[in-house]
């Protein structure tokens, strides 16, 4: 990935040396101060223009060969590239968060954990067969039981395949009915071992006390695959690709970073209240 946006870097900074002496080549020659000489018009530009010849092959030479002895020149397109796009990224959350504040944090679909009236809201968009959010639910757990202030919004966003999508169903045909229990439905089904599938969601889903046949009509609920839709949408104007993602406060944070990054964020938008 670096080596083609480098590439595309030299190939930018070739086009621009290239209009840059193409510029030079056709300006036009401005009368100095104290003499009668008047601007050259639209007419001598272009012949002065067609006139100049410039040799790409010695302009590209040159540029390769201060580019081969300057590297870090590249570098520091590149970084100036990511940091640009990164800004880019963050206004653009931004704006999202803002206009769509109650889907994200208080959607009635989304599982609550910690205190439900906290006054500061952290949400995460999981998949139950993630690998790094199974690690992560260590960091959930550890967070909520420090800060009773924090409420931790949990919204199913499987992207992991045919298994993960039932999983999720049942999931939320379960908060549905049992919304009590639902925080210990999910510590067993995410914090559990190997593959989570409809039946081991449904073997957690009875042992937490719920009803079989009352559990897979819910299961038909037309608005849980609506509500799936929504946050498959959600996600992508978050530019959220994988799990975890989280959003904090206006900030959206990729990956699973560690309770210790999640805590810093938390403390931010506690500061800011």
């Amino acid at each position: 990935m670096k080596k083609a946006l480098l590439l595309g870097t030299t190939g930018v900074a070739v086009a621009l040396a290239m209009l840059a002496f193409g510029f030079v080549a056709g300006s036009p020659q401005v009368a100095k101060a104290g003499t009668a000489q008047p601007v050259q018009t639209a007419r001598p530009v272009q012949t002065a223009v067609a006139d100049t010849k410039i040799d790409r092959t010695e302009v590209e030479g040159i540029i390769r060969d201060y580019l081969l002895k300057n590297p870090e020149v590249l570098l520091e397109v590149q970084d100036a590239l990511e940091a640009k796009q990164k800004e880019e990224q963050r206004l653009a959350a931004l704006g999202v968060i803002k206009n769509a504040k109650d889907q994200i944090f208080n959607s009635t679909f989304d599982g609550v954990v910690g205190n439900p009236k906290g006054k500061v809201t952290i949400v995460e968009f999981y998949d139950y067969n993630c690998g790094f959010c199974k690690r992560a639910i260590e960091d959930m757990r550890a967070l909520t039981k420090s800060d009773p202030d924090l409420r931790f919004v949990l919204k199913e966003f499987p992207i992991l395949g045919p298994d993960s999508q039932k999983a999720s169903v049942v999931s939320m045909a379960f908060h549905l009915m049992m919304p009590e229990k639902y925080g210990e439905f999910h510590n067993a089904l995410l914090g559990g071992q190997g593959r989570a599938t409809e039946a081991m969601a449904i073997k957690i889903a009875l042992s937490l006390g719920a009803d079989e046949a009352t559990l897979r009509e819910k299961m038909k609920d037309p608005s849980i695959p609506e509500a799936f839709s929504k946050t498959y949408d959600l996600a992508n104007k978050l530019q959220i690709t994988g799990t975890p993602s989280y959003v904090v406060g206006n900030e959206v944070v990729f990956g699973a970073l560690g309770q210790e990054v999640l805590a810093e964020k938390i403390e931010a938008v506690k500061a800011a209240l």
